[in-house]
């Protein structure tokens, strides 16, 4: 059977839930009405990195890029694999489609990718390593085997990044979740980087978001990573190729939730920015601590176990876990959230029941899972 699908919208989401239920798909009308029409390069950099985990798999494109058959084989892992994301999108683009893979793999993956590592358009790559990795543990995934380990960072447009990550396999399934409680935050913790700039913006960063914090909560500490390195010349193997800086926040509660957000500033050119010098057609550090500090006030107030950016990963991770109900409590549901649910209905026939509470405005959502197990896994 071969699912049939229109446009070019959560195409990176589409790709995952059909090969984990090994469904064979059909894309059609891929920005066919664009004046550049068909698959952007941050697409075809994601079927090649599909390419480089799978086997027996089959991908066809048309001249244009405007439809595409994909046919989903096996998803072996590795160890050893090297990725190159390009510059079109962060690192973070590619993470949440290889964790997801990586669990109902062959064998562990263990991979090295090279891009961008912060920037405004993915979740950076503090967040997946201080917040998404221990999200999973909720789900039986052992945090032994999980590994994020950023080598170089790499801001747009040059990028220059590189991260190491490791997934371990589940033996059989998930474990299905009971969420609901997000408790009370008890400390604040983050990390604040620079890239070829003076390492006083980090400094600056860090001040201005205490200086919010310290109205609520005492327990803040937020860590700097500085990689140095001229904007003009001199090669630095762990600062990217472009100037930048930015900070990420994780607020975990009394319950161990971990909710987080993220913040970037980047230079269109390299020339536009020197290591002292300050461009004023960028945000300050000062106004990008007080937005990223407010951004994080803005995802506790709203409540849930998760932050918005990790609804939709919160809902995938609920549909696959075995035939057993799965309750969790969210804010606001998300656009990428509430499309999510509609591709698990869609792919998984998994339909979720929403209730809203109004008095706390957030949605309790339960399911039962698709019962999906890792029938990859090699047996002994």
């Amino acid at each position: 059977m071969v699912r049939r699908l229109s446009g070019s919208r959560h195409f990176r989401q589409r790709l995952v839930l059909a090969t984990l239920k090994a469904t064979t798909i059909t894309i059609e009308d891929i920005r066919s009405g664009d004046a550049a029409p068909g698959l952007r390069p941050h697409e075809v950099s994601l079927l090649r990195l599909l390419d480089k985990i799978s086997d027996q798999h089959r991908v066809e494109v048309n001249e244009t890029g405007t439809k595409l058959r994909y046919k989903p084989g096996q998803i072996l892992g590795g160890t050893g694999l090297e990725h190159d994301c390009g510059v079109h999108r962060g690192i973070g683009y590619f993470l949440e489609p290889l964790i997801l893979l990586g669990l109902f793999a062959k064998r562990p993956i263990s991979i090295r990718l090279k891009g961008i590592t912060n920037d405004t358009k993915d979740p950076s790559v503090d967040t997946f390593r201080m917040a998404t990795l221990h999200m999973l543990k909720r789900f039986g995934v052992p945090l032994e085997g999980l590994e994020l380990k950023i080598d170089s960072r790499g801001s747009p447009p040059l990028g220059g990044g590189e991260v190491f990550l490791r997934v371990p396999i589940i033996n059989s399934a998930l474990t299905a979740v009971n969420w609901v409680d997000e408790g009370m935050v008890k400390r604040i913790r983050g990390v604040s980087f620079s890239t070829r700039v003076s390492a006083q913006f980090e400094n600056r960063i860090i001040y201005a978001a205490r200086g919010i914090f310290n109205r609520f909560i005492p327990d803040v500490h937020i860590f700097t990573d500085h990689r140095s390195g001229s904007a003009g010349g001199s090669f630095c193997s762990t600062c990217g190729r472009s100037p930048g800086y930015g900070v990420s926040l994780v607020a975990e509660t009394t319950t161990g939730c971990l909710l987080s957000v993220d913040a970037t500033v980047s230079y269109p050119h390299v020339d536009e920015m020197n290591e002292e010098s300050e461009n004023p057609g960028v945000m300050s550090p000062e106004d990008l601590g007080v937005q990223v500090a407010s951004m994080l006030l803005e995802e506790v107030d709203q409540g849930g176990v998760v932050d918005s950016t990790h609804q939709g990963l919160l809902f995938m991770l609920c549909a696959l876990c075995p035939p057993d109900v799965s309750k969790v409590r969210v804010g606001q549901l998300t656009t990428y959230g509430i499309e999510t649910l509609r591709n698990i209905r869609d792919f998984l026939d998994v339909k979720f029941f929403i209730e809203p509470n109004p008095n706390s405005n957030t949605v309790t959502l339960k399911c039962v899972g698709a019962g999906l197990h890792n029938r990859n896994r090699k047996h002994s």
